[in-house]
This record gives structure tokens, C-alpha cells and sequence, in this order.
């Protein structure tokens, strides 16, 4: 894999293995730094179970005083109690320091089993020897990727560059996340770094529309996680102004599409998954009953393994939107998998069943649109199919 995305001007990032994950080469903790003071926006999980570091972060988002954040895999920090929390401001404290920081202006991600105490001196050695290999290179942003990885099958990076005020502006996201894939949010850990100008407030509220769109969009099985944080950094670097007007139009859109490819990048690499599955649902009252449906639909078991399986079974997703608890009118219902309309207002339509099968199993996306005569409200969620695979990863994921 060849990492061609820039690193937002101001920016480090490194990934390194400090024995926290049984296999011996792949990285396990990422240490991302700004150089300067950065704004910083967070969003997490509505897990009532939440981790320690999901606690810390919350207490200092928004902020405009963020230089670094530290991310380790292979262990949650969740349900940790009291030394949980010590130990994850411990954690921020170490990246801090050797980012030439306050204690207080870093913050904190981690990953991967419940219930388990973060190993300390294993965390301490990772971060120092983090700081040294801190670096600006594609290939070190590929390296923080990996190391925030757990079942994931490859990193997720997604980035835009644009011009605003006569400065170039560079967007650049990365995330984790394969299984205990439920909004809000998925089981997923994302830092997207800006070198824009924003203020704490601006930030927040754009990170709260993106994730809306995109994060809270997708679905794997539906389990909600207790560690779900993304991170927005806005350092400044690239100079210039705030953007206004037409100017923050157009890096909202691009900083909507950085999330969107990251979150779509998540379900497809969901655990054990062989299709990506697009879901559209129109024609409804308001957004929130087009995405109430859309997400039935994407976590439904008979959905996902008839995906899985290659069959057009129309049953299983109209039946799926039936009992999504939203109102509507089941006479003006009509569904297309991958452009072929199986039903149509309401009845059955004649289709060639092994044309559709085959369209199935021949592409990786699969697209499901549902459109329905309630209003011209849309919404759209991404999920993948359900393997014998997936059950084989997670029944061996802790024994």
C-alpha cells in the first residue's frame, strides 16, 4: 500500500510497537503532535459503559491549546475503574511531555480488549520511543494508521487538499475500526488534522454535522463500543483567515468527504465481510425516520446474510423497514438491488432472480435503494454482509 496523502503543515505523526499486541511487527501505538497549539473537537460514544480515555477527552474538547494525542491498540482502558482513569491521564501526561507540552494539552484514544489494565511501562517505553521516529512523511502517517489497527484487515487514510484565500489547505484523517461496528458511534477510533484556521466553536460544530453523516452512518452488527472517539485538530499553520462564506462551504464539503471515506472505509473492511452494502432510503417525512429505516435495514441479520449469500431476497429488507418503527404507507413502497427493482409500489416485481443473484456476487458493493411516498427526505448508511467468517474472528477474539 503507497500513502501519496500530505500531512496538514505543522503536524507529526509516528506509530510503533511496544509489545502491547502479541504480533511482534505491526505497531501498536500512535503518537500524533502539532507544533503549535491546535483547536480541537471531539466526538464519542453514547455508550453509557464508556472508557476512561472517551471520560478524559470529553472534559477537554472543545479546546484551542491541544499539542498532542496519543492512541494505543490492543487494550480499551475500558471498565477499568479508578486506575483506568489514572492511568489514561498518565497516559496524556507522558505524550504531553515529550511533545514539550502542558499536561493538560494532550489527549488520549485506546483500543481493543475490555476489562484489562493498561500495561504502563510498556505505554511509557511506546511514547518515548514514539517521540523520536515523530515525522512528517507519508510513510509516518501510514505508520500511525496501522498502529491504531485491531481486527483490522488494512489502515484507513483519506485526505483532501484545496485552495482558500490563496492558501493551500490540507485536510487528513485517519481511523480504525472492523467489528463492534453501531452508531453512535462505531467501535472506531478517527484524528482528522487540519492546518485551516478554525475557532473551538466552529470546529465542534463542524465535526458534529460530519459525523452525523458519515460515522453515525455505518454498522457493522449494531454493538455499540465503549471507546468511539474521533478527534478534529485544527492548527492554523496553513495561514490566512477563518474561512467565511463560500470559503467554509467548500471545506466543510471537503472535510464532510474525509469523513465520509474513512467511515465508509470501516464498513467495508468490517470483520469477515465480502460485500460493502450502500443503503438509500427516500422519500420520507424528515431525515431522522429515512436514517431509522436505513439502519434496520443495514443491521438486520437476514439482510446481511442474504447479501452475504447472493440472494435477491426483497423480503427480508422490505419487512426489515416495517419494523423500523417508522410510519408509512407499505402500498407505495418500492426497492432496486444494484439498479434492479424487485418491488414496486407495494407488489412484487418480475425480475431474472439469478441476473440480480449474479450482480450480487460478481461486485464487492451492493446497492439497496428503498423509496418510499411519505415527503423527499433521504438519508443513506453503509454496513457490509455477515460471514461464517465474522463469527469464527469473534468467538476467537478473546480465548
Amino acid at each position: 500500500m503507497t500513502i501519496s496523502i500530505p500531512i496538514p503543515k505543522g503536524f507529526q505523526l509516528a506509530g510503533v510497537h511496544c509489545r502491547l499486541k502479541s504480533n511482534a511487527t505491526q505497531p501498536d501505538l500512535a503518537l500524533v503532535m502539532s507544533e503549535v497549539p491546535a483547536v480541537a473537537a471531539g466526538v464519542y460514544t453514547k455508550n453509557l459503559v464508556c472508557a476512561a480515555p472517551v471520560e478524559l477527552d470529553r472534559q477537554r474538547t472543545p479546546s484551542d491549546r491541544i499539542r498532542a494525542v496519543v492512541i494505543n491498540a490492543g487494550n480499551a482502558n475500558a471498565c477499568t475503574g479508578r486506575q483506568g482513569e489514572d492511568d489514561a491521564r498518565k497516559m496524556a501526561s507522558l505524550a504531553a511531555a515529550v511533545c514539550g507540552a502542558a499536561e493538560d494539552e494532550a489527549l488520549v484514544m485506546s483500543t481493543g480488549i475490555i476489562g484489562h489494565f493498561l500495561p504502563m511501562e510498556k505505554i511509557e517505553q511506546g511514547i518515548t520511543a514514539a517521540a523520536v521516529k515523530l515525522g512528517s512523511r507519508p510513510t509516518d502517517l501510514e505508520s500511525a494508521a496501522r498502529a491504531i489497527m485491531t481486527t483490522d484487515l488494512v489502515p484507513k487514510i483519506a485526505g483532501r487538499t484545496l485552495e482558500i484565500g490563496g492558501k493551500t489547505i490540507q485536510i487528513t484523517g485517519i481511523a480504525k475500526g472492523s467489528g463492534m461496528i453501531g452508531p453512535n458511534m462505531a467501535t472506531m477510533l478517527g484524528v482528522v488534522l487540519t492546518d485551516a484556521l478554525l475557532t473551538p466553536r466552529m470546529a465542534q460544530s463542524l465535526l458534529v454535522e460530519a459525523a452525523d453523516a458519515s460515522f453515525n452512518c455505518i454498522s457493522v452488527e449494531g454493538h455499540m463500543s465503549t471507546n468511539d472517539t474521533v478527534l478534529l485538530l485544527a492548527n492554523g499553520e496553513a495561514g490566512g483567515d477563518v474561512p467565511a462564506d463560500d470559503d467554509w462551504s467548500r471545506f466543510r464539503d471537503a472535510f464532510g468527504e474525509v469523513c465520509v471515506e474513512l467511515a465508509r472505509a470501516i464498513a467495508d473492511d468490517g470483520e469477515g465481510a465480502t460485500h460493502l452494502i450502500t443503503i438509500d432510503v427516500t422519500g420520507c417525512v424528515d431525515r431522522d425516520s429515512a436514517r431509522k429505516i436505513a439502519k434496520t435495514v443495514a443491521e438486520s441479520a437476514l439482510v446481511k446474510t442474504a447479501i452475504a449469500g447472493a440472494d435477491p431476497n426483497w423480503g427480508r429488507i422490505v419487512s426489515a423497514a416495517g419494523y423500523a418503527g417508522v410510519a408509512f404507507d407499505p402500498a407505495a413502497v418500492s426497492l432496486k438491488v444494484n439498479g434492479f427493482v424487485l418491488f414496486e409500489v407495494g407488489a412484487p416485481a418480475e425480475f431474472d432472480a439469478e441476473e440480480v443473484s449474479n450482480s450480487i456476487r460478481a461486485n464487492r458493493d451492493t446497492h439497496v435503494e428503498l423509496a418510499f411516498a411519505e415527503g423527499t427526505a433521504a438519508a443513506r448508511f453503509w454496513t457490509c454482509d455477515l460471514t461464517v467468517d465474522y463469527v469464527h474472528i469473534n468467538a476467537d477474539y478473546h480465548t
